[in-house]
């Protein structure tokens, strides 16, 4: 195994690792507050955002204009579009499934439905996340690592690990508003990061092994992180907020003020 794959590995384990921290919080809420949901929903709609770019597309840019004659927007552009319609495609099959599971105990259908959706969802949107943390690893190259890229690489992970943390939240909660057991929703929302390490693996594993696949990888997942954000995320965290209808959005704010710090501190 590649020393940046182990890296990649190593990683994206922690990030899983900060998902089941966020899972865990279902110990300590047994009605979670709307109003908390929405902020930490918006928290990590804001840190997705401003990955994108900092950790991303500016990357992305740089490293095809350094190594394609085509010009590194029209690579970059191709891969964000991808990359979005690859995760609408997602959301479309995951629609179209009909997935029955005995996750609780006297759940209706419409219940057991909502709680496949919204587990399916993340976990979905978890895989463009292991995607940029292990392209980020692989692309250290060969030898000892450059500082400042693996500086750049371990920022993206704290990054990925941070937002990480409201969305394991964000599954275990309304698990458990649902009916589901403490122990039931801390189980399914940490299994919600899974896929991290594994699309961590496959990203560094392209890179080293196919370097000119970098800038359009980066883009890709940059598109697939900002359909989620937008389509998933934010409208989701603006729910029931005429009382306090800045809350969530001040979370995006901070989520976004966040991720930018510690690209700019960190990069």
């Amino acid at each position: 195994m590649s020393v940046n794959i182990f890296y990649a590995l190593v990683a994206t384990l922690g990030t899983w690792f900060v998902t089941a921290l966020g899972a865990a919080t279902v110990v300590f809420f047994k009605r979670p507050s709307p109003k908390l949901l929405n902020v930490m929903l918006g928290f990590a709609s804001g840190v997705m955002i401003a990955a994108c770019f900092w950790s991303l597309l500016e990357p992305a840019v740089d490293r095809a204009e350094e190594n394609f004659n085509i010009p590194a927007y029209f690579i970059v552009t191709a891969g964000f579009v991808c990359g979005a319609v690859f995760m609408w495609l997602s959301d479309k099959a995951v629609t179209a499934a009909t997935i029955r599971a005995n996750i609780g105990d006297n759940l209706t259908t419409e219940q057991r439905n909502r709680i496949i959706m919204l587990i399916l969802s993340i976990t979905l949107h978890n895989i463009p996340e292991g995607l940029a943390v292990g392209v980020a690893f692989g692309a250290l190259g060969k030898g000892t690592p450059d500082p400042e890229s693996l500086t750049g690489a371990i920022s993206i992970a704290i990054g990925i690990g941070l937002q990480n943390f409201p969305e394991g939240a964000a599954v275990s909660l309304p698990l458990r508003r649902e009916g589901c057991s403490r122990t039931k929703s801390f189980l399914l929302g940490q299994a919600s990061g899974i896929v991290e390490p594994i699309a961590g693996v496959i990203g560094a594993a392209l890179v080293v092994y196919v370097q000119s696949i970098l800038p359009f990888a980066l883009s890709f997942a940059a598109g697939a992180m900002i359909l989620v954000a937008v389509h998933e995320l934010i409208p989701e965290c603006q729910k029931n907020q005429i009382k306090n209808p800045y809350i969530a959005t001040m979370g995006i704010v901070a989520g976004f003020a966040v991720m930018m710090l510690l690209d700019v501190m960190l990069g």
